[in-house]
C-alpha cells in the first residue's frame, strides 16, 4: 500500500515537472510581434514589423508588390467589374481576396475582419471606415495625387521606409520605358504624334498627364499632337468630336466598350479624321485597358505592348 501510495506521488511529480517544462518551453518559443512606428495622413501610427496579412483598400496592392508585401485582400479589382481582378494583375493579386473597388467610400467590413489582418492600408477615399478599421487591426492611411504617378509610388514607399525597392523599380522602368519609346520613335518616326482617349457615353475623356498618355508622353518621351488640351488637374479634358477633330495626332489609341467603340465608328467626324482614314487607329477594350494606365505594374506591362498595338499600323 505504501508503495503504490509512493509511486502514485511519484508520477503526479513527473507529470507536473513535464508540464511545467512544456508550458516553459512554449513561452520562450512564442515571440512578442515585433513593431515600427510610421507617419501616415493621421499621423504616427505602430505596426507590426514585418506584416503578413495586409488587407488593402487604397488600390494600391500592385504598388505594395512593388515594395515586397503581398495583399490578402484588396480592392485593386476591375473597373468595369468589381467582382474580378483586371488580367494585368491576375498574377501579383492571384490569392488575393477581392473586398470592392477603391474607388468606394466603404466596404464590407465583416469580410475585412474574416480575413484577421495584421494591417490594413486606405486611402482618404475611405476614411469615413477608419474607426472601424482600426478596432480589427493597426490601420494606415494614405493621400495619393494619382496625376505624378511616380510621386505616388515614391510616398506609398516612404510610409513603409521601403524608399529603396521603390528608387529601384522606378530606375529599372524608367531604363525600359526609354528603350521602348527610342524603338518606337526609330520605326514610326521621331516627330509622330499619338493621342490616347477613353470613349464613353459619347464623351471623349483625352489622356495627357495621367493613365495612358502619361506613358505615352512623359515616360516614353514620344510626342504629343497639336490641339491636344492637357490636363491640369486629376480631371481628364473632355472634348467632343469636334473637339476630337481638332487633336492632329499621326496615330490614336482609343479606349472603350464595345458599344461605345461601335457609337464611335459610326460617326461621320470620327471617320473622317486622318488617322482613321490610314488606318492608324489602334482599339483597346475599357477593360482593362482604362485602369491598366494608372497602375504602376500595368504600366510596365504596357511597355512591352506597346510596339505590338502599333504593328500593322504603319
Amino acid at each position: 500500500m505504501a508503495k503504490k501510495s509512493v509511486l502514485k506521488t511519484f508520477l503526479v511529480a513527473c507529470m507536473t515537472s513535464m508540464l511545467f517544462v512544456g508550458c516553459t518551453n512554449t513561452s520562450t518559443v512564442k515571440e512578442e510581434t515585433k513593431t515600427v512606428k510610421v507617419t501616415d495622413v493621421k499621423g504616427e501610427v505602430e505596426i507590426p514589423e514585418k506584416p503578413e496579412r495586409i488587407v488593402d483598400l487604397s488600390g494600391n496592392s500592385d504598388t505594395l508588390s512593388i515594395l515586397g508585401y503581398n495583399v490578402i485582400g484588396t480592392a485593386n479589382s476591375d473597373a468595369y467589374d468589381y467582382k474580378k481582378l483586371p488580367t494585368y494583375l491576375e498574377d501579383t493579386l492571384k490569392d488575393a481576396t477581392i473586398l470592392g473597388y477603391s474607388m468606394q467610400d466603404t466596404m464590407d467590413v465583416e469580410a475585412i475582419m474574416n480575413l484577421k489582418p495584421d494591417l490594413i492600408v486606405i486611402s482618404t477615399v475611405q476614411e469615413k471606415m477608419y474607426d472601424q478599421l482600426r478596432d480589427i487591426a493597426p490601420t494606415v492611411m494614405i493621400k495619393l495625387e494619382a496625376l505624378d504617378w511616380k510621386e505616388d509610388v515614391k510616398a506609398l514607399a516612404k510610409v513603409f521606409n521601403k524608399e529603396e525597392a521603390a528608387n529601384t523599380w522606378l530606375e529599372n522602368y524608367d531604363k525600359k520605358a526609354k528603350e521602348v519609346g527610342d524603338k518606337v520613335k526609330e520605326t514610326y518616326g521621331k516627330d509622330t504624334t499619338y493621342l490616347s482617349f477613353l470613349a464613353s457615353g459619347g464623351q471623349f475623356f483625352v489622356f495627357d498627364g495621367a493613365g495612358f498618355g502619361n506613358i505615352l508622353y512623359r515616360d516614353m518621351g514620344l510626342s504629343r499632337p497639336q490641339g491636344m488640351p492637357k490636363q491640369s488637374d486629376i480631371s481628364l479634358p473632355v472634348v467632343t468630336y469636334e473637339g476630337l477633330a481638332e487633336i492632329k495626332a499621326d496615330y490614336i489609341f482609343v479606349i472603350g466598350t464595345d458599344e461605345d467603340l461601335k457609337v464611335l465608328e459610326g460617326n461621320a467626324i470620327w471617320n473622317s479624321l486622318p488617322a482613321v482614314k490610314n488606318g492608324k487607329v489602334v482599339k483597346l477594350p475599357s477593360s482593362p485597358y482604362f485602369n491598366q494606365g494608372y497602375s504602376s505594374v500595368g504600366r510596365e506591362l504596357l511597355l512591352d505592348e506597346a510596339m505590338e498595338m502599333l504593328n500593322g499600323k504603319k
